[in-house]
């Protein structure tokens, strides 16, 4: 049962990883042409910034509690 929910969180943190590099592409490409207001850049940039801690969050579960 454990490696199956380990395994759920792998999947979920690699599709996050992906989110989080399509994202900062993004960002990149539309900081560079000057095509996007900047409230639309502050909430992508935000979006980015929350899938960074969910992917925080999952590293942390997925790696052992060494002290335990």
């Amino acid at each position: 049962m454990a490696d199956l929910n380990q395994e759920v969180l792998r999947k979920k943190l690699e599709e996050l990883r992906l989110e989080h590099r399509d994202l900062d592409d993004i960002i990149h490409r539309l900081h560079m042409t000057g095509g996007i207001e900047q409230m639309q850049l502050q909430r992508l940039k935000k979006r980015k910034l929350r899938l960074k801690e969910l992917i925080l969050k999952i590293e942390n579960e997925l790696i052992p509690d060494i002290l335990a």
